[in-house]
């Protein structure tokens, strides 16, 4: 009788054992999944900035290390719609949208100046809001002056830098700046209305589509939200003022390229190297002021997000993972 009570001890003991074990294997695999579904759900929420309703996108988790995702021309935050899950499941993701973008506000270029300057005010009021004590930086076009100009003035929020055919460099130009910089050199009402050709829906669809293998890619919704926001009321003479002001972000160069110099941020740029409008010498230049800058390439173009979203999220996860 001893004999059976201590064999059916140790076989409840063993039971109780295994099944221990496979509750806590089976807790385990669950909080990856739970885990997941909470981080990347994405909000879409306004602020006040500026004395501008400012839109953007959110997503990831409140504690983790922040990614501020700062777009380009012609597009918003939406450009990030494929990205934002892939980072969002590790990092706290925000991306605005400029003011005369997308979802923010567009007042008439007679009561708000459209200059990059101010687009960094805005910014910059936007990350005093949001209270961000530290992000890293993705630049893409448009912006890259407005990013760069926020790291000049918060060198010590700034965690890593990504440049995704955000430019720094004159080098970088093509010759697809010809007529901009006509009219830097010229203002005139002919060089500015020769300039209206570039917020069409044929200048929009290029650039979407140049140097892309297979268009079949490229989402037809993208150029479509995009032309929607060019087309509005006002909006060609807010575009014609940015072309204008981009000649400040020229005089600029040798500023941002002195940040580099001095403070030697972390930084992965990521480049569609058939990119029409910004060529492959502006990236490989960074690595000229920056001891720490990595300069990868992907087969694409200008909007590199829309077909190597998964390698490019790919990178940056193993950039923000060393910082």
């Amino acid at each position: 009788m001893k004999n059976i009570t201590k064999t059916t001890l140790s076989l409840l003991t063993a039971v109780s054992l295994v099944g221990s074990q496979l509750h806590a294997l089976a807790v385990e695999h669950l909080k990856p999944i739970n885990n997941t579904m909470e981080t990347t759900q994405i909000y879409y929420r306004n602020i006040k900035a500026n004395g501008l309703n400012i839109f953007y996108r959110e997503a990831g988790p409140k504690d983790a290390s922040v990614i501020l995702l700062l777009h380009g021309y012609p597009t918003s935050s939406h450009m990030f719609r494929n990205l934002i899950p892939i980072l969002s499941e590790k990092y706290h993701v925000i991306a605005p949208d400029l003011p005369g973008f997308g979802y923010s506000d567009a007042p008439d270029h007679t009561q708000f100046a459209y200059t990059f300057d101010n687009l960094a005010n805005t910014m910059q009021a936007f990350i005093n809001e949001l209270s961000l004590k530290h992000f890293a930086l993705y630049i893409f076009d448009y912006g890259a002056p407005t990013g760069l100009r926020l790291a000049m003035a918060n060198p010590e929020k700034i965690t890593g830098i990504i440049s995704q055919n955000g430019n720094a460099y004159v080098e970088g130009l093509s010759n697809a700046w010809n007529p901009i910089q006509r009219y830097w050199e010229h203002e005139s009402p002919d060089n500015r209305d020769a300039l209206k050709d570039f917020v069409s829906e044929k200048i929009t669809w290029f650039q979407y589509h140049e140097g892309v293998t297979d268009p079949s890619l490229i989402a037809p919704e993208s150029y479509t939200l995009d032309q929607h926001f060019l087309d509005r009321p006002g909006n060609v003479e807010i575009q014609l003022d940015l072309m204008k002001d981009y000649k400040s972000n020229v005089e600029l160069y040798p500023k941002f390229q002195a940040y580099f110099r001095q403070y030697k941020p972390k930084f992965l740029a990521v480049w569609g190297n058939k990119d029409p409008f910004f060529l492959p010498a502006g990236a490989e230049a960074y690595k000229r002021d920056n001891p720490n800058a990595t300069v990868k390439f992907y087969n694409t173009g200008h909007f590199a997000l829309e077909t190597h979203v998964n390698e490019i999220g790919g990178d940056i996860l193993n950039f923000m993972a060393g910082l």
